[in-house]
């Protein structure tokens, strides 16, 4: 007979591994009796271990939820996944990165020699976005009211900033109201898929610009997100296709490049060739002059299919830009530069 404490961790890791176990088959695999498993289990109850027992013909025990979380037991493979979980938190957009790489120092410190080098040798470093600030993190306190709304099915009442808010305009958030759908995460931020009450559509709200009210509203009977397919509609809500949810901005326009270059600098969008040199393209946003700078980073020569509202961005943006350069002579620009362009003769529409 093995150890009372080498029994009780085979126990315990026999628990963990399915939901109820007969006692009779837990006798047998710890090669102990019945009236031994149940000492067991009266031991790892003391030391916190929410084991229940349940009647019937193969009565037996069920390792529950409790109060507190008891120490675990992880198998190899569980244990390097964990770490690895932990390592790229930072990169969910979450808010947990403090917080999870104290649970990787706990989780290590306990590790056998030869994870602890698999996991040691693991180096992963989160990058943000080049050129821009930090990615806000949501709240993981927001996210679990949000997920604890989801799984309710609630009315959820929330404030939410916009985008860009001035910092001296004194104006609370917009109080939204709407039937929470599902929580996702895309490109390193946390979404809520929602039916909005008072627009009576599907939206996406940013978590990490929700202020969660209190008390949630009554219970309502979930819709089906359109097209069924809550990963389809987000990343046609993100990427701009033809499907319900797209881009609230979207727009077409030739440019002076072949396809093959704009492709590889396209992060949404459908390209296509249009001619020696050229391509059509098709892009969304949240809004038009969103639009009109993103298809500005290209740097080539710009035909706007439609609609008029990103002509009309474009004129804006140029303008903008002009007040920008403080006045002066943007013919004169130099090496690329407008008039520069002009004098070398731009390129034929056909």
């Amino acid at each position: 007979m093995p150890k009372t404490s080498a029994r009780l961790l085979a126990l315990l890791s026999l628990l963990q591994a399915r939901r109820d176990w007969p006692g009779q088959l837990l006798a047998e695999r710890l090669e102990v009796s019945p009236r031994t498993v149940r000492r067991d289990v009266d031991r790892l109850r003391e030391l916190g271990y929410p084991i229940a027992a349940f009647k019937g013909p193969d009565g037996g025990y069920r390792l529950d939820a409790g109060a507190r979380l008891p120490p675990l037991l992880f198998d190899d493979d569980q244990a390097v996944a964990l770490a690895v979980a932990l390592r790229t938190a930072t990169a969910t957009g979450a808010g947990i990165g403090e917080a999870a790489a104290r649970a990787l120092t706990t989780v290590r410190q306990v590790m056998p020699a030869r994870l602890r080098h698999r996991v040691d040798a693991l180096d992963v470093t989160a990058v943000e976005r080049a050129g821009g600030p930090p990615r806000p993190q949501a709240d993981p306190r927001v996210l679990l009211t949000l997920s604890d709304a989801v799984r309710a099915r609630e009315v959820l009442r929330f404030g939410y900033s916009p985008a860009y808010a001035p910092a001296t305009d004194g104006k609370p958030p917009a109080v939204r109201r709407v039937e929470p759908h599902r929580l996702v995460t895309w490109g390193g931020r946390w979404y809520l898929v929602a039916w909005d009450l008072d627009r009576e559509d599907w939206r996406t709200f940013r978590a990490d610009r929700i202020t969660p009210r209190t008390p949630t509203g009554p219970r309502f009977t979930a819709r089906e997100v359109p097209g069924g397919d809550v990963a389809a509609f987000v990343a046609a809500r993100f990427q701009g296709f033809d499907a319900p949810g797209a881009w609230p901005c979207r727009g077409e326009v030739i440019l002076d490049a072949p396809a093959s270059a704009v492709a590889g600098n396209l992060r949404d969008g459908i390209v296509e060739e249009h001619g020696p040199g050229r391509c059509r393209l098709v892009m969304g946003a949240w809004s038009w002059v969103g639009l009109a700078a993103e298809l500005g980073r290209f740097g080539v020569d710009i035909e706007v299919v439609g609609p008029d509202e990103l002509r009309n961005a474009f004129a804006d943006l140029a303008r903008r830009f002009a007040d920008a350069a403080g006045g002066e002579d943007l013919g004169s620009t130099g090496p690329g530069g407008l008039e520069d362009r002009r004098s070398n003769g731009r390129r034929q529409r056909p």
